[in-house]
């Protein structure tokens, strides 16, 4: 299994490393960081950097395409070098898949027109524009499209994908392996679980241009 992970200048790291360290824990499964030229991108806050291991030419096939969020996908929206090669891809892929605000870039690519997606809380409006059916909940199956929500939710959506490959047994020694048992401190998680002025403080942040998550 051929797991293609496009990898971009801004992207948030977890939306990306999340689910890789799901995904690379099923043996027989490779996982490649794809982009527009080999070399090292930094993160939507520039401390942390990822390599790209191969240009979009070199990897034009992937069973499984995953595209993540952050605030460096907005280019991407009109970037149709990327764009047409998400659409190869995704014409013989058995999943493709998004975390977070890379819904918006599955939408831009055509491949969401009537299906039901989803992604970070604060971007679901903007799939409407994109033909989408936008819901909420921590990841969306819709036919072969699995859209996560913001971030974390990465991480469920490719636990999800590992069951429906190799059952649940097999995705739940996954979760047992990478001890994935979450327990916050806060059960602040959702806009509809968080207090109102938390809500609106990441609200204010979105509109000012500095995202809390970046995403």
């Amino acid at each position: 299994m051929q797991i293609a992970i496009l990898t971009f200048p801004g992207l948030t790291a977890l939306d990306a490393v999340g689910p890789y360290e799901v995904l690379r824990s099923v043996p027989g499964w490779e996982v490649s960081f794809i982009g527009r030229e080999r070399g090292e991108v930094r993160t939507d806050v520039g401390s942390l950097g990822i390599t790209v291991d191969f240009d979009l030419a070199e990897r034009p096939e992937a069973d499984v395409l995953l595209v993540p969020g952050g605030e460096g996908n907005r280019a991407l929206l009109e970037d149709e070098a990327v764009l047409d090669w998400i659409r190869h891809v995704d014409a013989g892929s058995r999943w493709t898949t998004s975390v977070c605000t890379g819904s918006l870039v599955l939408g831009a690519a055509g491949l969401l027109k009537g299906k039901r997606a989803t992604g970070h809380w604060l971007y679901l409006d903007p799939l409407r524009e994109y033909g989408a059916d936008p819901v909420g909940g921590r990841w969306v199956e819709d036919g072969k499209y699995l859209t996560a929500a913001g971030v974390s939710a990465g991480i469920d959506m490719a636990l999800h994908l590992v069951g429906l490959e190799n059952g649940p047994a097999y995705a739940q020694a996954i979760q047992l392996a990478i001890e994935y048992d979450p327990q916050p401190p806060f059960d602040a998680g959702s806009p509809e679980k968080a207090p109102a002025p938390v809500v609106e403080l990441v609200r204010e942040a979105e509109r000012a241009g500095a995202m809390l998550s970046d995403s």
